[in-house]
């Protein structure tokens, strides 16, 4: 009987595997970090070997630490990393050099060509993506015009690309798969909303030929079964999604309208928008967020810059705290911030603000200020900034938001929730297991593998921790924004901009 599913999550500094039940309960987690490589200022790559062997070590771990055989395995689901760019030898599964990750900016000129030929308003409409050195295609192109002899290759047929949930697929299979899912497929900027597929207007603009790109497939459906060698015995593979897709499919967020943010370094939000995709209006990104059983779901994403890092800062930069758990007692040693405001734009404003010119800003200090203050001020700055970005979500989608679902390690933080759910004024879920990202990949396996039947036996599966109710009065929210909104204004354009 095959009681159990394996979720490989292949992330930005390191691999984890981690084994779920039926009841989506943990039964083994297993994890390695592995290197991080900065050739020169602005380029950041990993060893695609490293990435493979680190993430093939902790399946193997999870497995043991678990108890559980391969064959008790249903299924394994995989989410990744999204846009870090891979390209590899068909014959022998050698890379042909450094995967360039998602960091990576050194196709930024190439990025601003394009805009000033002016194509970036069509390759919006037809990727939901605004044009940048972020995502795969231009890393790709590089990497084909930088490696020599790798352009000529891959037009004969002998490289080929893939994102990490690709890599690592084609590694699993020993070569006979070459795939990804539409989730991935739509952060290359490759990958037409409309159509579904890869497009050749796109190809041509990229210089990218068609043969050296993966088969695109559903994100939940039976795709093959990994080399017996590798685990101890052939176990199905099943589910593929980028990890913010992932996170909002691990999170129940199966219905238009239903968003969940995820609270790291910075913040991720995606907010389903069903069946169409919708363009923004206001920079956010328009994705796939799925594709099973023939449907394609959209989901809007946007990102803030400076989330969980703006308790970093206090503590590794201002020393006010040892650890980033004191931050909450901190905070609520004041009964509220006493009028400041904390902007944490270190590294400009994020959507909707697209002010890579802004700077951090502290406003409304008095002699009276305290450390306890400036805390309660710098978690007010990340919910604000998530309220900012899921205003325009509203507005793009034209969808009522009645609650938003909440992950990633912040959000064990209550005060925090408790915040975010007095500037939205509506409950902020926060789920038992805030895995949602391996977890996501596992119910997608699972369903193409039939261990869960359908998303109602996965309802059942997800569990809440906590709802927090707002509670804050609606014209004192109003107020605050309103002065959150005149920060942000003295905080926008502080570095002269370049002529």
């Amino acid at each position: 009987m095959s009681s159990f599913i394996l979720s490989l999550d292949q992330g930005t500094t390191s691999s984890r595997a981690i084994v779920f039940n039926q009841a989506g309960e943990i039964r083994a987690v297993a994890q390695q970090e592995f290197r991080q490589i900065y050739p020169r200022a602005g380029w950041v790559e990993h060893d695609p070997l490293e990435i493979w062997n680190t993430q093939l070590a902790t399946a193997r771990e999870a497995l043991t630490l678990s108890g559980v055989k391969a064959h008790e395995i249903a299924g394994i689901g995989i989410t990744n990393q999204r846009e870090t760019t891979v390209v590899w030898d068909r014959r022998s599964g050698v890379p042909v050099s450094n995967a360039i990750v998602w960091q990576d900016r050194r196709t930024a000129e190439f990025c601003e060509t394009l805009k000033r030929s002016g194509q970036a308003a069509l390759i919006q409409r037809k990727t939901g993506l605004v044009v940048d050195a972020y995502f795969s295609g231009s890393k790709l192109r590089w990497i084909l015009d930088h490696v020599p002899g790798a352009r000529e290759r891959a037009m004969r047929g002998e490289l080929a690309f893939g994102t990490v949930d690709t890599w690592l697929l084609w590694h699993f299979t020993q070569g006979r798969l070459h795939i990804t899912d539409p989730s991935n497929a739509s952060r290359t900027m490759l990958f037409n909303l409309q159509t579904g597929d890869w497009d050749d207007e796109l190809l041509e603009w990229f210089d990218v030929p068609r043969e050296v790109l993966p088969q695109i497939r559903a994100s939940s459906e039976g795709y093959g079964e990994t080399a017996a060698a590798l685990l101890g015995a052939s176990v199905p593979l099943g589910g593929i999604a980028g990890d913010q897709q992932a996170a909002l499919f691990g999170q129940n967020c199966f219905a238009r309208g239903l968003a969940k943010n995820t609270y790291g370094t910075g913040c991720f939000m995606l907010m389903n928008i069903g069946a169409e995709a919708v363009p923004s209006k206001h920079q956010l990104l328009t994705t796939v967020a799925w594709r099973r059983q023939g449907r394609t779901d959209f989901a809007l994403e946007g990102s803030v810059f400076i989330g969980g890092a703006v308790v970093q800062w206090l503590r590794d930069g201002l020393g006010l705290i040892r650890s980033s758990s004191e931050v909450e007692a901190l905070a609520a040693s004041v009964p509220d911030s006493d009028g400041v405001y904390f902007v944490p734009a270190f590294a400009g404003l994020g959507a909707p603000h697209w002010d890579p010119y802004a700077r951090g800003v502290v406003a409304g200090i008095t002699r009276g200020t305290t450390a306890g203050h400036l805390a309660r001020a710098a978690l007010e700055g990340i919910a604000f900034q998530v309220a900012d970005i899921l205003d325009v979500m509203k507005q793009d989608s034209g969808v009522a938001m009645h609650e938003l679902r909440v992950d990633g390690g912040a959000c064990a933080n209550n005060l925090l929730m408790q915040m975010q759910a007095d500037l939205l004024q509506v409950p902020v879920v926060r789920p038992r297991i805030i895995e949602t990202t391996a977890l996501g990949a596992a119910y997608l396996a699972g369903l193409a593998v039939g261990f869960w039947k359908d998303a109602e036996a996965i309802q059942r599966v997800w569990q809440v921790d906590r709802a927090f109710e707002p509670q804050m009065p609606a014209d004192e929210v109003t107020h605050r924004r309103q002065r959150w909104s005149e920060a942000l204004q003295r905080a926008k354009h502080w570095v002269p901009t370049p002529a």
